[in-house]
């Protein structure tokens, strides 16, 4: 299931709250968590709310999510010197999945900047990018940047934009690649455009989607810079993308104690994206009016969708656990006929040869009652087998220890 933006979904909500938002002020901020925060917006004809989760996602909710009775001191700062302010700019920083959020004009302006990667950030700035405060902080080692209060934000270190790989270039990140893996997980690292856009232009230049490394040969890394300049072009087009929102969704199987019932189904939300996919257009999808939309509806029915599919996965082990019961049981009634099978023909043999049974049961019991011991009674059965006793001869072995007698009828 997908959890977070990629870069082709925060340039598409960052054009769409450009559209939406820009020009509104702030009235208030909540948060919902220690992570996530609503910016309350209006202008004198309409509301809007802006949702920030640190690592995960941006976009506007109509969804009503449960706030904290008391605000947080990062809420409470952020109250102190963003509320009346206009938001003026939405932009993104580089091609990171870093977007910078400005409220208020020159000397008078603050940044609020949201970090949608690893465990993510939320940063309260001034006009000059001089840190007020922060949601977690932390220290750079590998650039030597302290993520602090009185800190500047170091905007030089967001990703800039890089070209293209070239064809030499592509060819070496390929061929150094494990053999097998998937020419999508290889590449991804590499380029900013994220896996779900990278096997979409795969798809269209003519790849498998799932094509691996190990399966590229001569003119296929010209058909693969191909499929890299379209997904360059999407990323130029998305920039001011007005479009739909699509949510993918998965088929989960409903468990049925009754076998002859027609099986039944359950779509559950799996994935987000501003566009059809290739990859996606065989699964069921529901399509949105906006990209925004979509998301909204996806983190909204999210908890709710996890409560259902937890119910799903215990009436699924519940019915394991039911079917392997019954299968025991069958099992152990199928040994107890069995089992009646065997004694009804050994009764049935013992009436057949009753005249000899009895002599024996009573030779032995002869044996036994003048204490003769019990090894010497199986030596005595052993010298009568010799001389061809019938009775003796029906005595397979003695256990005299538990008073049983086997016999060959």
């Amino acid at each position: 299931m997908k959890s977070r933006f990629s870069t082709v979904d925060i340039r598409a909500v960052i054009a769409e709250l450009r559209h939406s938002l820009l020009g509104m002020r702030v009235n208030n901020i909540y948060d919902v968590d220690n992570k996530t925060y609503l910016i309350r917006l209006q202008k004198p004809d309409c509301k809007a709310t802006l949702l920030l989760e640190s690592g995960i996602r941006i976009h506007s909710t109509e969804f009503e999510w449960p706030k904290n009775m008391m605000p947080s001191s990062f809420a409470m700062k952020c109250r102190k010197h963003l509320k009346t302010r206009r938001l003026v700019s939405v932009k993104q920083l580089g091609v990171d999945r870093i977007v910078d959020f400005q409220f208020g004009s020159d000397e008078a302006a603050y940044h609020l900047i949201i970090e949608l990667y690893d465990r993510g950030n939320i940063v309260l700035t001034d006009h000059e990018y001089l840190i007020l405060n922060i949601l977690r902080f932390r220290t750079d080692e590998a650039d030597d940047v302290k993520f602090a209060v009185r800190e500047h934000y170091p905007l030089d270190n967001a990703k800039a934009a890089s070209p293209l790989p070239n064809l030499e270039r592509l060819t070496e990140i390929i061929t150094a690649a494990p053999k097998g893996e998937q020419i999508k997980r290889v590449l991804n690292p590499h380029l900013p455009y994220g896996a779900a856009l990278i096997e979409h232009c795969l798809i269209g230049a003519g790849f498998s989607g799932s094509a691996k490394t190990d399966q590229m040969e001569g003119k296929d890394f010209e058909r693969l810079l191909v499929a890299l300049k379209n997904a360059e072009e999407y990323m130029e087009t998305v920039v001011n993308f007005d479009g739909k929102g699509f949510i993918i969704q998965k088929r989960e199987k409903k468990p049925s104690l009754e076998p002859n019932k027609p099986i039944e189904e359950i779509l559950t939300y799996e994935e987000f994206h501003p566009f059809l996919f290739s990859q996606h257009s065989k699964c069921p999808y529901v399509e949105f009016e906006s990209f925004n939309k979509a998301v909204d509806e996806f983190y909204s029915k999210l908890e709710s969708q996890k409560i259902d599919l937890k119910a799903l996965q215990q009436e699924k082990q519940a019915l394991k656990k039911l079917e392997n019961v019954r299968k025991d049981h069958e099992h152990r009634l199928e040994a107890l006929h069995q089992a009646q099978e065997i004694d009804k023909v050994k009764g049935e043999l013992v009436e057949m040869n009753l005249e000899i049974v009895d002599r024996a049961i009573q030779v032995v019991r002869s044996a036994l009652a003048n204490q003769i011991d019990w090894t010497e009674i199986g030596a005595i059965v052993k010298e009568a087998q010799a001389q061809g006793d019938p009775v003796a001869s029906a005595i397979k072995e003695l256990k005299l220890q538990t008073n049983h007698i086997t016999m060959l009828l």
